[in-house]
C-alpha cells in the first residue's frame, strides 16, 4: 500500500464539528460519539490503513496474559496450543473472570521498536500526538492536562470479543479512553462488537455502534465492554483505540 501523500490528512478533523455541544454532551455525561469527526478523506485514507493491517491475535483468560502473537508468527502456533487458549479463555467467561479475544496490531509497540519505520501506522501514532488531534480532545473533554496518546489497531472478527472492565490501573495516568472507529458498512446491531457501558446492577446505561468514522470518548474509569461478535458478522469492525494520558 502507497503511504498518503499528505499524512496529516490520516486524521485531518472536521471543520464543521459542534466543538461546544460535543464538549458539553462529554461534561453531562462522561462519555460521547462524536460522528464524522474526520473529513470523508482522511477518514476513508485511514479505513485504508487498517484494511492493509498485519494483524496478530491478542488475549487474556483472567491470570493467563495479556499475550500478543504477531501475524508472521501465527502460522506457527501448534493446534494443540490453539485449543488450550480456546479452552482457557471459556472457563474464564463460563465463570466470573476476565479474557479477551480480538485481532490486533500494536502500534505503540512497533513504533517504538521499529517495526515498520515511517509506514502509515507510525504517521497515525504521531498525528494522534499532534496538535490538532490533541487539542481537540483536551477540548471536548476539558482536560487541558492530556499530554500523549498511545494506541493500537483493533479488528474484531467472528467470536472475538473484550469482557466487562474499567480501564483503572494505579500509576498507568489513563484520563480519556478511546475508540476510533471505521466500520464500512452498514453495521447491524445482530452482529456485537458494541461498546456498551453498565451500571451497579450489571444493566446497559449506553451503548454505541460500530460506525464509519465515529470517535468515542469517555472518562477513565467505567464500567464498559465490546460485544461478542458472532460467526455470522462481517469483517469490518476497524478501529484504532487507547487512552489520553496525563504523564
Amino acid at each position: 500500500m502507497n503511504q498518503p501523500d499528505a499524512p496529516r490528512a490520516l486524521l485531518a478533523l472536521n471543520p464543521a464539528l459542534d466543538r461546544a455541544e460535543i464538549a458539553a454532551r462529554f461534561a453531562r455525561d462522561g462519555r460521547v460519539q462524536i460522528r464524522s469527526v474526520l473529513t470523508e478523506a482522511a477518514a476513508r485514507t485511514t479505513h485504508d490503513v487498517l484494511r492493509h493491517t498485519p494483524w496478530g491475535i491478542a488475549w487474556q483468560a483472567d491470570g493467563d496474559g495479556p499475550h500478543m502473537v504477531r501475524a508472521g508468527a501465527l502460522p506457527q502456533v501448534p493446534a494443540a496450543e490453539q485449543g488450550r487458549v480456546g479452552q482457557a479463555i471459556g472457563t474464564a467467561m463460563t465463570g466470573r473472570g476476565y479474557a479477551f479475544l480480538f485481532s490486533q496490531y500494536p502500534m505503540l509497540e512497533a513504533y517504538l521498536k521499529k517495526w515498520a519505520p515511517g509506514g502509515p501506522h507510525d504517521l497515525l501514532l504521531e498525528h494522534l500526538n499532534d496538535a490538532p488531534f490533541l487539542d481537540f480532545v483536551r477540548g471536548v473533554t476539558g482536560i487541558p492536562e492530556l499530554v500523549k496518546a498511545d494506541a493500537q489497531a483493533t479488528l474484531y472478527r467472528p467470536n472475538q470479543f473484550l469482557s466487562e472492565h474499567d480501564d483503572a490501573h494505579a500509576g498507568e495516568s489513563r484520563r480519556v479512553a478511546y475508540v476510533l472507529n471505521l466500520c464500512a458498512v452498514d453495521w447491524r446491531p445482530d452482529w456485537g462488537g458494541y461498546l456498551n457501558f453498565y451500571d451497579a446492577d450489571g444493566d446497559v446505561k449506553a451503548g454505541f455502534r460500530p460506525r464509519f468514522n465515529a470517535l468515542n470518548l469517555f472518562r477513565v474509569p467505567q464500567r464498559h465492554n465490546v460485544t461478542y461478535v458472532p460467526p455470522f458478522a462481517p469483517l469490518e469492525r476497524f478501529a484504532i483505540t487507547g487512552w489520553f494520558r496525563d504523564r
